[in-house]
Protein backbone atom coordinates (compact mmCIF):
# COMPACT_ATOMS: atom_id res chain seq x y z
CA UNK A 1 0.00 0.00 0.00
CA UNK A 2 1.73 3.43 -1.06
CA UNK A 3 1.73 6.51 0.91
CA UNK A 4 1.01 8.69 -1.50
CA UNK A 5 -1.68 10.15 -0.19
CA UNK A 6 -1.64 9.98 3.59
CA UNK A 7 -4.20 10.90 5.39
CA UNK A 8 -4.10 14.80 6.34
CA UNK A 9 -3.32 15.84 10.00
CA UNK A 10 -4.49 18.95 11.45
CA UNK A 11 -2.18 21.65 11.20
CA UNK A 12 -1.28 22.16 14.65
CA UNK A 13 -0.89 18.27 15.01
CA UNK A 14 1.56 18.81 11.90
CA UNK A 15 3.66 21.60 13.85
CA UNK A 16 3.50 19.76 16.86
CA UNK A 17 5.20 16.46 15.00
CA UNK A 18 7.31 17.76 12.91
CA UNK A 19 8.74 20.74 15.48
CA UNK A 20 9.00 18.08 17.99
CA UNK A 21 10.98 15.77 16.03
CA UNK A 22 13.37 18.61 15.34
CA UNK A 23 14.05 20.12 18.34
CA UNK A 24 14.47 16.65 19.82
CA UNK A 25 17.66 15.69 17.21
CA UNK A 26 18.81 19.39 17.42
CA UNK A 27 18.50 19.11 21.38
CA UNK A 28 19.77 15.54 21.83
CA UNK A 29 16.03 14.71 23.89
CA UNK A 30 13.99 11.31 22.66
CA UNK A 31 11.27 12.41 20.50
CA UNK A 32 9.16 10.39 22.19
CA UNK A 33 9.32 12.74 25.35
CA UNK A 34 9.02 16.03 23.98
CA UNK A 35 6.18 14.60 21.56
CA UNK A 36 4.85 13.35 25.17
CA UNK A 37 4.90 17.04 26.72
CA UNK A 38 3.88 18.70 23.79
CA UNK A 39 0.49 16.58 24.09
CA UNK A 40 0.20 16.76 27.54
CA UNK A 41 0.75 20.64 27.75
CA UNK A 42 -2.11 20.73 25.04
CA UNK A 43 -0.98 24.50 24.25
CA UNK A 44 -1.39 26.44 21.50
CA UNK A 45 0.43 29.55 19.87
CA UNK A 46 -0.53 32.67 21.53
CA UNK A 47 -1.84 30.94 24.52
CA UNK A 48 -1.07 32.43 27.94
CA UNK A 49 -2.26 30.75 31.08
CA UNK A 50 -1.56 32.32 34.35
CA UNK A 51 -0.26 30.08 37.69
CA UNK A 52 -1.10 30.90 40.82
CA UNK A 53 2.49 32.10 41.63
CA UNK A 54 2.24 34.76 39.29
CA UNK A 55 4.13 33.44 36.57
CA UNK A 56 2.30 32.26 32.86
CA UNK A 57 2.48 29.26 30.91
CA UNK A 58 3.02 30.15 27.53
CA UNK A 59 2.82 28.74 23.66
CA UNK A 60 2.20 25.55 22.12
CA UNK A 61 4.56 23.97 24.73
CA UNK A 62 3.33 26.05 27.35
CA UNK A 63 6.72 27.39 28.64
CA UNK A 64 6.82 28.73 31.93
CA UNK A 65 7.65 32.41 31.91
CA UNK A 66 9.67 31.83 35.48
CA UNK A 67 12.35 30.13 33.15
CA UNK A 68 12.95 33.44 30.69
CA UNK A 69 14.24 36.05 33.24
CA UNK A 70 17.84 34.75 32.67
CA UNK A 71 17.17 33.76 28.97
CA UNK A 72 15.61 37.26 28.13
CA UNK A 73 18.41 39.33 30.12
CA UNK A 74 21.51 36.84 28.32
CA UNK A 75 19.74 36.09 24.87
CA UNK A 76 16.59 38.85 24.59
CA UNK A 77 14.60 35.38 24.47
CA UNK A 78 10.58 37.07 25.73
CA UNK A 79 7.35 35.02 26.60
CA UNK A 80 6.63 36.51 23.10
CA UNK A 81 8.90 34.53 21.72
CA UNK A 82 7.71 31.28 23.35
CA UNK A 83 4.31 31.83 22.53
CA UNK A 84 4.83 32.43 18.73
CA UNK A 85 3.45 29.72 16.20
CA UNK A 86 6.26 28.12 14.80
CA UNK A 87 9.01 26.04 15.63
CA UNK A 88 10.81 28.04 18.33
CA UNK A 89 8.42 26.92 21.46
CA UNK A 90 9.77 23.45 20.86
CA UNK A 91 12.99 24.10 20.79
CA UNK A 92 12.83 25.88 23.99
CA UNK A 93 10.99 23.25 25.62
CA UNK A 94 13.52 20.62 24.35
CA UNK A 95 16.02 22.68 25.39
CA UNK A 96 14.97 23.05 29.05
CA UNK A 97 14.03 19.09 29.17
CA UNK A 98 17.86 18.33 27.69
CA UNK A 99 18.81 20.69 30.84
CA UNK A 100 16.28 18.91 33.31
CA UNK A 101 17.53 15.41 32.01
CA UNK A 102 21.20 15.65 32.18
CA UNK A 103 21.44 17.55 35.13
CA UNK A 104 18.22 17.18 37.70
CA UNK A 105 18.41 13.90 39.92
CA UNK A 106 15.58 11.02 39.42
CA UNK A 107 14.79 8.27 36.75
CA UNK A 108 14.43 9.59 33.68
CA UNK A 109 10.86 10.26 34.06
CA UNK A 110 10.81 12.12 37.17
CA UNK A 111 13.50 14.30 35.38
CA UNK A 112 11.37 14.99 32.88
CA UNK A 113 8.47 15.48 34.28
CA UNK A 114 10.11 18.51 35.83
CA UNK A 115 9.44 20.51 32.95
CA UNK A 116 6.07 20.61 34.58
CA UNK A 117 6.52 20.74 38.09
CA UNK A 118 10.04 19.71 40.38
CA UNK A 119 6.84 19.75 43.30
CA UNK A 120 7.09 16.07 44.56
CA UNK A 121 2.90 15.41 44.45
CA UNK A 122 2.97 17.23 41.07
CA UNK A 123 5.84 16.02 39.11
CA UNK A 124 4.20 12.40 39.96
CA UNK A 125 1.11 13.16 38.39
CA UNK A 126 2.58 14.53 35.31
CA UNK A 127 5.04 11.75 35.47
CA UNK A 128 2.91 8.82 35.37
CA UNK A 129 0.57 10.60 32.22
CA UNK A 130 4.24 11.32 30.48
CA UNK A 131 5.00 7.60 30.66
CA UNK A 132 1.64 6.10 29.13
CA UNK A 133 1.73 9.26 26.90
CA UNK A 134 5.83 8.60 25.56
CA UNK A 135 4.75 5.17 24.92
CA UNK A 136 2.55 5.85 22.31
CA UNK A 137 4.46 7.70 20.98
CA UNK A 138 7.14 5.51 20.60
CA UNK A 139 5.30 3.12 19.11
CA UNK A 140 4.01 5.84 16.70
CA UNK A 141 7.41 6.33 15.96
CA UNK A 142 8.52 2.99 15.49
CA UNK A 143 5.52 2.87 12.78
CA UNK A 144 6.66 5.64 11.01
CA UNK A 145 10.14 5.00 10.87
CA UNK A 146 10.10 1.48 9.85
CA UNK A 147 9.22 1.72 6.21
CA UNK A 148 5.96 -0.41 5.92
CA UNK A 149 3.56 1.45 3.89
CA UNK A 150 0.68 0.01 5.82
CA UNK A 151 2.48 0.66 9.37
CA UNK A 152 3.05 4.40 8.10
CA UNK A 153 -0.70 4.77 6.52
CA UNK A 154 -2.05 3.28 10.20
CA UNK A 155 -0.02 5.17 12.10
CA UNK A 156 -0.87 8.43 9.89
CA UNK A 157 -4.79 7.27 9.93
CA UNK A 158 -4.44 7.18 13.96
CA UNK A 159 -3.02 10.60 14.34
CA UNK A 160 -5.87 12.17 11.76
CA UNK A 161 -8.46 11.00 13.56
CA UNK A 162 -7.57 10.77 17.07
CA UNK A 163 -8.27 13.45 19.56
CA UNK A 164 -5.40 14.11 21.87
CA UNK A 165 -6.50 12.08 25.66
CA UNK A 166 -5.00 12.82 29.08
CA UNK A 167 -3.83 9.18 30.40
CA UNK A 168 -5.25 8.65 33.99
CA UNK A 169 -2.71 9.09 36.71
CA UNK A 170 -2.76 7.74 39.72
CA UNK A 171 -2.89 10.09 41.93
CA UNK A 172 -0.66 9.25 45.39
CA UNK A 173 -1.86 9.55 48.86
CA UNK A 174 1.48 11.99 50.31
CA UNK A 175 3.77 13.99 48.66
CA UNK A 176 6.74 11.55 48.02
CA UNK A 177 7.58 10.44 44.19
CA UNK A 178 5.23 8.13 42.81
CA UNK A 179 6.26 4.31 43.45
CA UNK A 180 6.41 2.11 40.42
CA UNK A 181 2.51 0.90 39.72
CA UNK A 182 3.24 -1.69 37.37
CA UNK A 183 4.55 1.35 35.09
CA UNK A 184 7.68 0.32 32.67
CA UNK A 185 9.72 3.05 34.20
CA UNK A 186 13.02 1.40 33.23
CA UNK A 187 11.76 2.23 29.32
CA UNK A 188 14.69 3.53 27.03
CA UNK A 189 12.91 6.08 25.22
CA UNK A 190 13.45 6.25 21.48
CA UNK A 191 16.17 8.52 19.82
CA UNK A 192 15.78 9.58 15.80
CA UNK A 193 19.85 9.59 14.51
CA UNK A 194 20.03 12.19 11.39
CA UNK A 195 23.35 11.16 9.36
CA UNK A 196 24.45 13.23 6.53
CA UNK A 197 23.76 11.98 3.29
CA UNK A 198 27.72 11.42 2.40
CA UNK A 199 28.32 9.03 5.94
Amino acid sequence: MPIDTPPELPPQLHERIVCSIAASVHYDVPANIVLAVAEKEAGRPGQWVRNKNGTHDVGAMQFNTGYLKELTAQYGITAADAAASGCYAYDLAAWRLHGHLNNDTGDIWTRAANYHSRTPYFNAVYRADLILIAAKWADRLDALLSGDATKINAALSALATSTPKTAKATIPVNTQPMPSTGLNTSYIPRQIAVKANNE
